[in-house]
C-alpha cells in the first residue's frame, strides 16, 4: 500500500482551486478531488506495517483548529519549477499536529522525514514551465486567500498510480478534540 497523512479539504474550497487551473504549457493540474494538504508522506508499506501506523494514529490527541489557506508559490528543484502551490497559513495547532503525527510514525518504526514541512495544496506540477507565465500565474493570483477553514480530522490516504493520474481513497478519518470553546 502506498499512504499519506493528509488533511482533507471541504468541496468548495477544492472547486475554487481547480478553478484557478489555466493554460500553463508543462502545467498538470491536479483535478479537484485529489486536492488535499499533505501532513506527511509515507510511502510503500506493508499490510502490516499499515496496521501499525493506524494503530499509531489513532492513539494520537488533538484539538479542531482553523485554517486559512492563502497565497501561492512554486518549489524549485535542480533550478527548475516543479510544483505550482496554494499555501497555507502558518499556524501553531497545524505545525503541532504535523509533529504529532511525525513523532508517531517514528514510533511506529518510519524513518524521520528528512524534508522540512511546507503546508501547502498542489496545484499543478510541472515539466519545463514557461517561467514568464508561471510568474504571470503567481503574480495574479498572490493575493488568493480561502475562508478559514474548521480541521476537525485527519486522514489516513491510499495511492494508486493510474494511467493519467493518481487515485486518493480515504482510509481512515482521526477525529480531532471539539475547539474550547472560549468565554
Amino acid at each position: 500500500m502506498r499512504l499519506f497523512v493528509a488533511l482533507d479539504l471541504p468541496d468548495a474550497l477544492r472547486a475554487r482551486l481547480a478553478a484557478m487551473a489555466s493554460a500553463i504549457p508543462g502545467a498538470r493540474w491536479v483535478p479537484a478531488e485529489n486536492h488535499h494538504l499533505t501532513l506527511r508522506f509515507i510511502g510503500e508499506v506493508a499490510p502490516d506495517q499499515a496496521e501499525e501506523i493506524d494503530h499509531a494514529l489513532a492513539a494520537l490527541r488533538g484539538r479542531a483548529f482553523v485554517l486559512t489557506l492563502a497565497g501561492v508559490g512554486t518549489f524549485r528543484k535542480a533550478g527548475r519549477d516543479t510544483q505550482l502551490w496554494v499555501g497555507a497559513a502558518r499556524c501553531e495547532p497545524l505545525d503541532r499536529l504535523q509533529a504529532k503525527i511525525e513523532t508517531a510514525l517514528q514510533r511506529a518504526g518510519l524513518p524521520p522525514e528528512r524534508r522540512r514541512f511546507q503546508p501547502h495544496v498542489t496545484l499543478a506540477r510541472l515539466n519545463d514551465a514557461p517561467e514568464g507565465k508561471l510568474a504571470g500565474f503567481v503574480q495574479t493570483h498572490n493575493l488568493f486567500r480561502a475562508e478559514p477553514m474548521t480541521v476537525e480530522h485527519f486522514t489516513l490516504f491510499s495511492s494508486r498510480l493510474g494511467k493519467t493520474q493518481a487515485v486518493y481513497t480515504a482510509e481512515v478519518d482521526y477525529p480531532l478534540a471539539p475547539m474550547a470553546v472560549r468565554e
